[in-house]
């Protein structure tokens, strides 16, 4: 096939349209970037309707591309075409549009995450791959960035695409679906930064028995958990950790967190856990 080379084509524009919340909305489309979120997704059986190569990189992947024959389009497009689409600064060849995955919700809900105004792509990516690997049944997201743009797609190394994530613009709407869950059996965690004069300090989180049906309630970046969810909680945990820093990233602090039910878990029956 003859490669577009101007990046004046009105797919250009369409696609670069994706890289904006507006964007996406309008088309109902996701726009992915690489050769990895392409295996990923055709690992989780999502249908892509666009494909965008270019000819070193369909040569370079004659098996990958065999294995995109239901794709409805593939275009090969020349290198400055693919990074004029692209968010990155050096694609590694190929780009992808697909439309939103729907992902019914997992019924009995054992272990949820709840994410209140993350703003960081990268954090909220490093995130989900974590949450992914922990087992959350599903995300909640009180507003923050976008779960599905394409550098948290990136991110999560496509683990966004296959987790349920429900998103709250209204704190009422949350707060109602937060009492919904505790009045349904689930123990509410707020993970808060100790203070000096609390009267109930938090306590280490290896304490909690994270063997309940849980919500994990995680803060923004600078402002942590919003008072009003922390006042929801029926635990309040936190990581100690050295003084010479007030305290840690989200998305680091997220891990010993969400992998914690997972210890505990195999350490059931073993006495040296």
């Amino acid at each position: 096939m003859e490669p577009i080379t101007s990046r004046r084509n009105p797919l250009v524009g369409r696609l670069r349209a994706l890289h904006q919340a507006r964007g996406r909305r309008e088309q109902d489309r996701l726009l992915l970037e690489g050769t990895h979120l392409l295996q990923e997704v055709l690992r989780l059986g999502l249908s892509p309707d666009l494909l965008l190569a270019t000819p070193a990189w369909m040569e370079r992947h004659p098996e990958l591309l065999q294995a995109c024959v239901a794709i409805e389009r593939i275009v090969s497009v020349a290198p400055a075409v693919l990074e004029a689409v692209a968010t990155t600064g050096h694609p590694d060849g190929v780009v992808l549009t697909l439309p939103p995955p729907s992902l019914p919700p997992r019924g009995q809900v054992g272990f949820l995450l709840v994410l209140d105004r993350l703003q960081d792509p990268g954090n909220l990516g490093t995130l989900l791959r974590t949450a992914l690997a922990a087992g959350i049944d599903e995300v909640w997201l009180q507003d923050g960035a976008d779960p599905h743009q394409p550098k948290v797609l990136r991110a999560s190394a496509g683990a966004s695409l296959a987790l349920p994530c429900r998103r709250f613009e209204d704190p009422a709407s949350l707060h109602q679906a937060l009492n919904a869950a505790r009045i349904a059996g689930l123990q509410l965690v707020a993970t808060v930064v100790p203070e000096a004069d609390a009267t109930e300090p938090p306590r280490p989180y290896w304490e909690l028995d994270w063997g309940q049906p849980t919500a994990l309630m995680l803060g923004n970046e600078g402002a942590g958990l919003a008072p009003a969810l922390q006042h929801l909680a029926s635990a309040k945990v936190t990581i100690p950790h050295g003084s010479s820093v007030e305290s840690l990233n989200v998305a680091v602090a997220a891990a010993p967190l969400l992998l914690e039910r997972w210890r505990q878990q195999l350490c059931r029956g073993h006495a040296l856990c």
